[in-house]
């Protein structure tokens, strides 16, 4: 009678013997794996989730870059084209003749009351690429002055229309990213820091510690955030810099979000502190604080790093509500709050929509790509998934 394979004996005789001896046989008949790479074969089984990754990896690099991304400064205005609807890109002239290059026809105001603008087919501008103009700091102290497209002066290139002081849409839409989108990553960075810290102090030690802890977040919790946020803001000056209202802003968002991860964490820390390995860490006498930096919060590193994709949203969507109300980021520095800001009007919504639609999209992706590489992240981190996705 032939023999079974070595594995497929292996995985038999662990059928009956538990989940533990199920996970061994099946790591026994595949080549051993380094957790970087256990976890990528987990997470590229979510589509959703390698679609967010690659999003927020397109959304976080063009921040980065966006003074060489945009044709103009933030700031530039062209006073003769308020409220002008994006551009066509044309590969094909009127007359039939094809083009390698795309390129835009100049338009004329038709209508400034409506202002309405028609293209000029004996007008057009073929779009440059890495053309001189601005010089700005890329990366914040690299002087440059390169941007990836634009036109020939006198014409103007509106791709995403022009807001109503006659700025380019996407210019703003690019440098505001760089601010709605590091608001997150800066506010999870503080908050989590406290949460972790708090509430692996809360449930570790216990006692006066544990209760002066948790009667501080049921407070905080208690207090409606929108209006929270609101109280905050208010303490700060209507006229600072735009640099620190984003400062303020961060600590307003962080300050109240802390709260609701220290409770988890300290859940989590009260079944932590019980295993073996602490004991023993106990014994040989290392300090508290170390066991809890060391040994206990690392453990629950896989639902912090979930739990800090799916709770960035909220901080970019805190940043978005304040600009939107006024009180966050002020003209003229761009976010994409105060882009949405401009788009308050009936008006605006029915005549110009772009100016909705640019930074609508731009959050909704944003948000909705961060669900999905939570989701995917929460699977491919699942502790109960085993190579070959089953369960053990």
């Amino acid at each position: 009678m032939t023999e079974a394979p070595a594995p497929l004996r292996a995985s038999e005789a662990a059928a009956g013997a538990g989940p533990g001896a199920t996970l061994a046989a099946l790591r026994e008949g595949s080549p051993s794996m380094s957790p970087a790479r256990l976890f990528w074969r987990q997470f590229r089984k979510s589509p959703l989730g390698i679609v967010g990754g690659a999003l927020l990896t397109l959304f976080y690099g063009s921040a980065l870059i966006a003074p060489f991304l945009a044709p103009y400064a933030p700031a530039t205005m062209d006073r003769e084209r308020f409220y002008h609807p994006p551009q066509r890109l044309h590969f094909r002239e009127a007359g039939g003749r094809l083009h390698l290059t795309p390129f835009v026809y100049q338009t004329v105001l038709e209508d400034a009351r409506d202002f309405r603008f028609r293209e000029d087919p004996a007008r057009p501008a073929p779009l440059r690429f890495f053309v001189r103009g601005e010089p700005y700091r890329l990366f914040g102290f690299l002087p440059a002055s390169r941007h990836l497209y634009g036109v020939d002066p006198p014409a103007r290139v509106f791709l995403l229309g022009a807001d109503p002081f006659g700025r380019d849409v996407l210019t703003r839409l690019l440098y505001g990213a760089q601010i709605s989108l590091t608001v997150g990553l800066v506010g999870i960075a503080i908050s989590f820091t406290l949460g972790l810290l708090l509430g692996g102090i809360s449930g570790y030690f216990g006692g006066w510690v544990d209760n002066l802890v948790m009667r501080g977040t049921e407070l905080l919790l208690s207090i409606p955030g929108l209006y929270l946020i609101i109280a905050l803001r208010a303490v700060f000056p209507v006229d600072l810099p735009s640099q620190q209202v984003y400062l303020a802003i961060v600590a307003i968002l962080a300050f109240i979000g802390w709260a609701g991860l220290a409770r988890v964490i300290r859940g989590m820390v009260l079944s932590i502190r019980r295993q073996e390995f602490v004991a023993a860490a106990e014994a040989l006498g290392v300090p508290r604080l170390r066991i809890i930096a060391r040994h206990i919060l690392p453990n629950t590193m896989s639902f912090v790093i979930v739990a800090a994709t799916i709770s960035i949203p909220g901080y970019i969507l805190g940043e978005v509500f304040l600009s939107f109300l006024g009180v966050g980021v002020q003209e003229p520095s761009a976010s994409w709050g105060n882009m949405l800001n401009q788009a308050r009007s009936l008006r605006v919504l029915t005549s110009f929509p772009w100016l909705l639609w640019a930074p609508g999209t731009a959050i909704f992706l944003t948000v909705m790509a961060f669900n999905f590489f939570g989701d995917g992240l929460r699977d491919a981190l699942d502790p109960r998934r085993v190579v070959g996705g089953k369960t053990a």
